[in-house]
């Protein structure tokens, strides 16, 4: 495969190192194609379960220490190298709160929002002009709970994210049940809750995880992980408001196994979503009506591995790209634009433990 920056992209793995893992690893996938070269280690860290492009793919950021329960975690910066895609260290920034498993960048590079799971909040670091991280700003307690005893008993923030204006910022609370809404000033890198703080999970123990906004503004999505399901709403791009549209099952009916949903994107047209079934081990695809915000379902495809805890959507909608992680293997699928359906193009890679994708 050819190495020129115009034919690939760079593809970055965070992974779990409780077995074989040493860290992130990199490796260039071929943007006709979906080729994938052999899989590098590109930084070693304990458990970089996350790990997201800053916002010009000059840096990358990623979360350490991330398994559930472990100690407070680092924010890992780096710059990158394009087209090489080696890694050089701009620093650690250690998490005031336990669980750090998430984190996002505005789209002006100034401010990175981080997740913490186990400890049930959402911290705010600024980005420094060299790209590496500044001591944090602020630490946001949630609250909550709901009605599982193992998994819902106190709040469990499991992602964060803010909309294409940076205006507001969203937090799925696994344990709470709730999506906390937050006003972002980037200038004084905090967040501040909205008119309406937070919108219920339409069903106890659903147990939101991840969100994604549609390209249009319009509408936003929730995959649900405890239910298995995928809830869509309106939203309100002047206060940041969500108001419930229909929620849908992501897995076939008369399904009896056990399963447990994990990672959501919007394809770039905006025509599809996508959802990761761990348990069922496949990706579950839907329309979107683009005047409603309403989902049809296309089908589930398998992910031919284990427990496919990440995904990622190639820029122009071309390749999915599925990170099973009790298989050790990334496996590439091509994207049918017209009808949203996957199909294997036979591409795989083999990495330790994967639990999530980007791509630069």
């Amino acid at each position: 495969m050819s190495t020129d920056a115009r034919d690939h992209w760079l593809v970055y793995v965070g992974t779990f190192t409780k077995r074989d893992s040493r860290g992130i690893y990199s490796l260039k996938m071929d943007r006709t194609t979906g080729a994938l070269t052999r899989p590098e280690v590109a930084a070693e860290a304990g458990n970089p379960a996350f790990v997201r492009p800053g916002t010009d793919g000059t840096r990358l950021y990623a979360v350490a220490n991330s398994a559930m329960g472990l100690s407070p975690g680092e924010m890992l910066a780096f710059s990158v190298d394009f087209p090489s895609g080696a890694l050089t260290p701009l620093g650690t920034r250690a998490s005031p709160s336990d669980g750090a498993g998430y984190l996002t960048v505005d789209g002006a590079g100034k401010v990175l929002l981080a997740a913490n799971y186990a400890s049930g909040t959402v911290t705010v670091f600024p980005v420094l002009g060299d790209g590496s991280l500044g001591e944090s700003t602020q630490t946001l307690h949630h609250e909550g709970s709901s009605v599982n005893p193992d998994r819902q008993e106190g709040p469990h923030p499991h992602s964060i994210n803010l909309d294409a204006a940076d205006r507001f910022a969203y937090s799925p609370d696994l344990g709470a049940d709730k999506i906390f809404i937050y006003r972002l000033d980037a200038a004084a890198a905090t967040l501040s809750p909205t008119q309406t703080p937070w919108v219920q999970s339409p069903a106890a123990g659903a147990g939101p995880r991840h969100f994604a906004i549609h390209p249009s503004g319009e509408f936003a999505y929730v995959i649900n992980e405890l239910a298995s399901t995928i809830t869509a709403y309106d939203l309100d791009s002047s206060t940041g408001a969500l108001s419930e549209i229909e929620t849908v099952s992501t897995l076939p009916d008369g399904f009896g196994g056990v399963n447990h949903t994990a990672d959501l994107h919007v394809l770039p047209s905006g025509k599809f979503i996508y959802g990761s079934n761990r348990g069922h081990d496949s990706i579950a695809i839907f329309a979107i009506d683009g005047s409603t915000g309403r989902l049809s379902p296309v089908g589930r495809e398998p992910t031919q591995g284990r427990t496919p805890r990440g995904f990622a959507i190639s820029p122009g909608g071309e390749f999915l790209i599925a990170a099973n992680e009790d298989s050790d293997t990334l496996v590439v699928f091509r994207i049918d634009e017209g009808t949203g359906e996957l199909s294997p193009t036979g591409h795989v890679a083999e990495v330790p433990e994967p639990t999530c994708v980007a791509l630069l």
